[in-house]
Parts: structure tokens; C-alpha cells; sequence
């Protein structure tokens, strides 16, 4: 079924109602009219203070290859409406068979921290073209920034020890696998579990035995015997199967044996009990007989807050295996990125403006074509900028708060600035080369390193400035009158009628 799948086209890995919004495009001749839609998030996961924007590979492999291919088009030929007759006309299948993407699409970079409401995409180009992205570019987004947020959250628990991921036999399904490896490298695990990531994406590979080694043999201190003989160069041995601490003396001699040939056992995997106490109670034994430098791994459905909670009782754990808390991002399934239309170009050549409307100001989008400066100042990110490129910056340089406009962070002139969005695709055609995982994995480690650690803390964090441009946020402001304004109208017409 997979091999299948993924020799197939993925024009069709997105929702109806793009391609019944794409036909009403194409029949009421605004297909090819100009429009800019903005990809972001409302609230960052986990109520934490920062997200790591991930996911921008998958979505230029995908725009990349972008078609619609027969069996497609046979598809949707093959779809009917509520009277039983075709969905779609045969003339705008054509047009879609045809269909050759021209989008200018602008990203911030993988790695980068990023903050609520700032596009993580910016897309724009015929309407038609923009509305069918909208689904799949969510997809890959949410999912990988949701997931590498995670695994910066874990490894700034681990604080700078190794952490594993060891998600894929609880990940969702062979893509959420691949991806949730790939996200959590990116957000700083040091490796994977899954081979086919490591395979794919260079990710470091580590992984020792199982339970069922050790119950496949008669004795606990035969199976450890029998893995050191088979792999004497990659010896953890996981001692929990039958009681502990009893693993861990066996462990000892098996790795007194293992020394004995000329190699050293690299440690123990702790995963399951009191991790605290039987970490402790390990580390003495093992230091006793001679193993000072073998380390303990713990596994356990652990995540930020478990491995925090356990350093602060002076577990002398060296490295954290982390798996399904991490890979599903167990306690926030879903980071909840959205894809709104920001304006259209109109006959004149000129940009108008749209915003939704809400009675959560959250939820009330902001127009335009929109750019994210970063503002710094002796390597610390001090304030973010979201503005509309077209119209430029007021001057002087003021950040409003969306949620809260009595709150305005000040720029002097001359402050170190950096513009986070940057072209990847032209015309349809790619003008950026994304870095490979390791890079940008270490580019999400720099930009943590930038953050202030009040914005990095689990609870309460601190609230990093990011907000809109005063000349953006009054003309926002002055859009929503106007439509409440019209709103109105419309209702007091309907009343005096």
C-alpha cells in the first residue's frame, strides 16, 4: 500500500473544498487573479513561550512536483454532487491536467524560533494556485513545527545531554514517522531510532536490544553475554526485564567479560520503575565494580517535565530516550497553523486588503503582504516586527501588541535588524536550497541560544515582544471599523425594512 501511495501524484492530498473553491475560481473567471495568503499560528503549543518553525523541505519537495496526472483527473471525473450528476466540468479538469504552478512562495527558515501570528509562509500568485496549497502546506507545517517545538522543549529539559528519539513504533503512520525524526533532530535531538530517517535525512542512528532479547534466552546474564559476543562495539544493556538492580550486577559481568576481549560496555537503559532511586542505586553499583564512565540511559514515556522533575532529585542519568511524548506530541495534538487570504490585486494592479472578522480578536487575520523583521542587539533577539513590504515602515519604528495595543515596544534608529522571510519559490520555480537537518538543527540551537530564558521556561514563560508595525496595526484597525461599520448598516437596513 505505501510503495503505491508514493509513486502515485499528491495533487490530491488536500480537501474538497479547495478544489470546489478552485472551480468556482476557474467558472467565474478569477482564477488568475492575484492573491497573497499568509500561513501562521495563533497560540504557541504546549503554553509555551516559543515554537521552532519546521516542515519547509517537505513543502518544497511537494510544490516541486506539484501536477495533476490522468488517474488523478479520472478521479474527480468520477465525483458527482448532491443530484447524482458531475461535480466538476470536463473543461476545468483540462484546465487542472494542464495546470502548471507559477506561486511565489517566501518562508522563514527551518530552525528559526517564531512567534504567534508572525506568516511562516507567504504565498502569492494566481488565486486558484494559492487556494490549492492551503491544505497540504498546513499539513506538512503544523505537524513538523509542532513536533521540533517539542524536542527543544525535551532537550532543554535534558540541558545538553544527549537525547534520543525512540518515537517511531508510537508515531502516526509511516509519514507522521518519518517526519516526527526528521522535526525532533531538528529541534535538537542528537538521534533516531527509525532507520529509514537516518537513511533519509542523515540523522544519526542508536538503538541496543529489547525485552524479548533478553527473554529469548534462559538466563538474564546469558543474553547479555550472547549481545556482547554478537556486538561487543555497541553494548547497553537494558537490565529491567525481570528486577533491576539484580540486571544491573549482571550487566557488571557481562561487561567485566565484554573488557576482558578488549572492548568497554558503553552503559545500561533504564525503562520502567522509580527512575529516580534505581538511577541512583545503579550509578553506585556500576561505580563500585569499576564502570565510571558507563552511562545511564532511561526511556519510560518521558518528556520535558518528567526529565526536569527527575534532575531536580539528582538522577545521574547521562542519556534520555524519548519516544511517544514526543513523536505524537502527546500533550498537544496539533499546533493549530492557518492559512488566510491577506489580498488580492485588482484590475488596476493595485493590492486590496481583506480581513476576517471574529468576535475573538485572535482570530481576526491581518492584511497584507506581510515580511517579519527581527529585531537584535548584542546577539540577544529583542522584539519582532511583522509589516506589510509594500507600504514600508512608519517612522519612528514602533511594535504594537496585537492582543493588547496599550502594549508598544519602541526601536531607536540604527538597532540590528534581520528580515525572516526569504524568497523559495519564483514564477513556480525554486530560487532556495534548503540546509541539510544538521545544519538546521544547529540553526535552532543558535536561535534558542538568542532567546531569553524567561521565554524558554515551562511555566508562566515570559512574553516575547512580537507584534505588528503602527502604520499596519492602524490600518487593521481602520479595516475592522469599516467592516463593523458596514455590518451595522446592513443590519439597521434590515430592521427599518
Amino acid at each position: 500500500m505505501a510503495n503505491a501511495l508514493y509513486r502515485d501524484s499528491l495533487a490530491l492530498l488536500t480537501d474538497l473544498y479547495q478544489l470546489t473553491m478552485a472551480f468556482g475560481y476557474w467558472k467565474l473567471g478569477k482564477a488568475e487573479q492575484e492573491a497573497a495568503f499568509n500561513l501562521f499560528f495563533r497560540k504557541h503549543p504546549f503554553q509555551g513561550g516559543f515554537t521552532v518553525a519546521a516542515g519547509l523541505q517537505s513543502v518544497i519537495d511537494y510544490v516541486e512536483d506539484l501536477h495533476f496526472a490522468e488517474d488523478d483527473i479520472a478521479y474527480l471525473a468520477s465525483l458527482t454532487g448532491n443530484d447524482g450528476k458531475p461535480l466538476f466540468e470536463p473543461d476545468f479538469l483540462a484546465y487542472l491536467q494542464a495546470l502548471v504552478f507559477t506561486v511565489n512562495i517566501d518562508a522563514i527558515s527551518e530552525g528559526t524560533v517564531v512567534f504567534p501570528h508572525e506568516p511562516l509562509l507567504r504565498v502569492t500568485g494566481p488565486m486558484l494556485q494559492c487556494q490549492l496549497l492551503e491544505t497540504p502546506l498546513l499539513n506538512m507545517v503544523n505537524f513538523q513545527s509542532l513536533v521540533a517545538t517539542k524536542a527543544a522543549r525535551v532537550c532543554l529539559a535534558a540541558e545538553g545531554q544527549p537525547v534520543l528519539e525512540f518515537g517511531l513504533r508510537r508515531a502516526q503512520g509511516i509519514d507522521g514517522g518519518l517526519a516526527a525524526s526528521r522535526a525532533a533532530y531538528i529541534g535538537g535531538c542528537a538521534s533516531t531510532s527509525n532507520v529509514l530517517a537516518g537513511k533519509r535525512f542523515g540523522i544519526p542512528v542508536k538503538g541496543t536490544h529489547a525485552h524479548s532479547w533478553v527473554m529469548s534466552f534462559d538466563d538474564e546474564l546469558e543474553s547479555f553475554l550472547g549481545y556482547a559476543q554478537a556486538l561487543p562495539n555497541n553494548c547497553i544493556f537494558l537490565v529491567d526485564t525481570y528486577d533491576t538492580l539484580e540486571g544491573v550486577w549482571k550487566a557488571v559481568e557481562a561487561g567485566k567479560q565484554l573488557r576482558a576481549r578488549g572492548y568497554e560496555m558503553v552503559g545500561i537503559r533504564l525503562d520502567s520503575g522509580d527512575l529516580a532511586y534505581l538511577s541512583i542505586e545503579a550509578r553506585s553499583i556500576l561505580d563500585s565494580q569499576g564502570f565510571p564512565n558507563a552511562v545511564i540511559v532511561a526511556s519510560n514515556d518521558l518528556d520535558e517535565h518528567l526529565i526536569a522533575n527527575l534532575k531536580s532529585q539528582g538522577a545521574p542519568i547521562c542519556v534520555w530516550g524519548v519516544g511517544t511524548k514526543l513523536v505524537t506530541a502527546y500533550d498537544q495534538p496539533a499546533l493549530g497553523g492557518v492559512y488566510k487570504l491577506a489580498a488580492i490585486r485588482d484590475a488596476g494592479g493595485a493590492w486590496q486588503y481583506r480581513i476576517k472578522l471574529s468576535e475573538q480578536a485572535i482570530k481576526i487575520n491581518t492584511p497584507g503582504i506581510l515580511q517579519v523583521r527581527r529585531y537584535s542587539e548584542d546577539g540577544a533577539f529583542t522584539a519582532d516586527m511583522i509589516y506589510d513590504e509594500e507600504a514600508g515602515l512608519a517612522k519612528p519604528a514602533m511594535i504594537i501588541d496585537l492582543l493588547d495595543h496599550t502594549r508598544r515596544t519602541y526601536l531607536p534608529p540604527g538597532v540590528k535588524y534581520e528580515e525572516l522571510l526569504v524568497p523559495v519559490f519564483r514564477g513556480g520555480r525554486r530560487v532556495y536550497d534548503c540546509p541539510p537537518p544538521a545544519e538546521i538543527r544547529q540553526r535552532a540551537s543558535e536561535q534558542l541560544g538568542c532567546c531569553h530564558a524567561g521565554i524558554k521556561r515551562f511555566v508562566n514563560p515570559h512574553r516575547y515582544p512580537a507584534g505588528l508595525e503602527q502604520g499596519l496595526h492602524e490600518r487593521k484597525t481602520a479595516l475592522i471599523q469599516q467592516a463593523r461599520q458596514r455590518l451595522d448598516a446592513e443590519k439597521i437596513e434590515s430592521i427599518s425594512s
